[in-house]
């Protein structure tokens, strides 16, 4: 009898809780580059545990994917020729590619970039909450150049299980960005403030 009474006293102690959700651990490497420099147009420095997905050229530009292949990630960039002309326009077309998202933002704040000795001008967009590409950029001289990349991860957006990531890429973008050189910008900029 004292063995039954046992057995109840051990179930009635048990209560079941549920395992909290959890995400597998991921273990990133310390940041490396490597210089980036099969364009004529451009060159910066990237992660080394990236590969370069083949160049797509395009009537309009040319297009190529900056593959973070062990972190399920992508930089998708595309580089523009412009006449300085045409500036605005491009900086009108990437301000209403990053604004699509506005309904799934819970905020998109703009970090502006100059570096008046490379002739280098841009905006590193960061959005947070649940978004398809939560960090976009351009970059320009301002008269003949314009660079344009979003990361993109290949999952279903969900900011709590990829933040290690992006913040991750995020430090890679910023090293790409203050890395950037146009190779063939002789302009001057003294007049330079539009961007």
């Amino acid at each position: 009898m004292s063995f039954i009474a046992f057995c109840f006293l051990l179930l009635s102690c048990t209560n079941p809780v549920p395992k909290p959700q959890g995400y597998y651990r991921i273990d990133l490497p310390a940041h490396q580059y490597k210089k980036f420099n099969q364009y004529p147009e451009f060159s910066f420095e990237l992660s080394q545990y990236t590969t370069i997905e083949p160049v797509i050229d395009t009537v309009k530009g040319e297009w190529f994917n900056i593959d973070y292949t062990g972190l399920n990630a992508k930089i998708y960039c595309s580089y523009y020729p412009i006449k300085s002309s045409e500036l605005n326009k491009y900086i009108e077309d990437n301000h209403k590619l990053v604004y699509r998202h506005v309904m799934k933002a819970d905020a998109i704040t703009e970090q502006p970039f100059s570096d008046v000795d490379k002739n280098v001008f841009g905006v590193l967009y960061c959005l947070e909450g649940n978004v398809a590409s939560p960090l976009q950029f351009t970059l320009t001289d301002s008269i003949a150049n314009f660079f344009r990349a979003s990361l993109m991860f290949n999952t279903v957006p969900n900011q709590d299980s990829i933040t290690p990531v992006l913040e991750y890429i995020k430090e890679d973008i910023r090293h790409l960005i203050e890395s950037f050189e146009w190779k063939s910008c002789t302009a001057d900029f003294t007049d330079y403030t539009d961007y």
